[in-house]
């Protein structure tokens, strides 16, 4: 796939989540319960969380930043004035999702803007939102008591790109926890049971004196995860636990819990 493709499967797949999210606002869910998944936030605060990291994406890509932007500066990034209001966070949250697919649509995926990480371009932004997305519907879909599921591609794609971001943690903020995550030589496996046909989704990852090293694929390692990609993505992320039902855990079950602890970026 070129990055022109996969800049316009992202953008795609921003359009569908932020309808599938907008769903949940406009379910009847409890806009004032907790979200149990990121327990400072009520689940209207998770939306309006979301809503505002569109809006502020959708501004500096517009701008072409060459720095970040103040999240004060972004209009509309806060959302409705009223709390509690379904129908107006609903639309504030649809206007949020059409700026920045349009934005990103327009730009295409080598525009130059201020990014946090290895890639300085608005490909870098599509992928990014796309998986932001991904996992904080994820905290509301189950706070809500709704099901839940994605694309088994993008579910994917989101394992790899927090695999990257810890690689990407460890060369650059040398005090944050991902630091502890070194060799020598222990390795988990990641084995989706569910994948399609043609999807590789087993990844291996070593925790080398230098740091992480992953790669798709399966071979045997110290510990295992296993079970639908779904809930093998959720269990990544800490959205679910290892003990959910679904997953099964062989092996060294320390070496993974280790690394769920200190692999908490977002």
């Amino acid at each position: 796939m070129s990055r022109q493709e996969r800049h316009d499967r992202h953008v795609e797949e921003i359009e569908r989540q932020v309808r599938q999210l907008r769903v949940v606002v406009t379910s009847g869910a409890d806009l004032a319960a907790r979200v149990p998944t990121c327990p400072d936030w009520s689940l209207e605060e998770l939306v309006r969380h979301t809503g505002g990291a569109l809006r502020w994406v959708d501004h500096m890509v517009r701008l072409r930043a060459p720095r970040e932007v103040p999240e004060p500066e972004v209009p509309g990034y806060g959302g409705p004035v009223e709390r509690g209001d379904a129908a107006a966070l609903d639309a504030w949250l649809a206007e949020a999702g059409q700026l920045v697919v349009g934005a990103l649509r327009e730009a295409g995926p080598d525009t130059p803007v201020w990014t946090w990480a290895w890639e300085r371009n608005t490909g870098f932004w599509a992928r990014r939102v796309t998986h932001e997305l991904t996992i904080h519907r994820a905290d509301a879909t189950l706070a809500a008591g709704l099901p839940y599921e994605v694309a088994p591609d993008v579910a994917a794609d989101a394992i790899d790109e927090w695999l990257q971001i810890v690689e990407y943690v460890q060369r650059t903020q040398p005090d944050d926890a991902a630091r502890e995550l070194r060799g020598p030589g222990r390795t988990l496996h990641l084995h989706a049971t569910d994948a399609p046909a043609g999807l590789d989704a087993e990844w291996v990852v070593e925790l080398t004196e230098e740091g992480v090293v992953w790669r798709r694929g399966h071979e045997k390692a110290d510990v295992a995860l296993r079970g639908p990609l779904t809930e093998v993505l959720l269990a990544f992320y800490r959205r679910v636990t290892p003990d959910s039902g679904r997953l099964e855990v062989l092996g060294e079950r320390e070496l993974l819990e280790f690394w769920l602890e200190r692999a908490t970026f977002g």
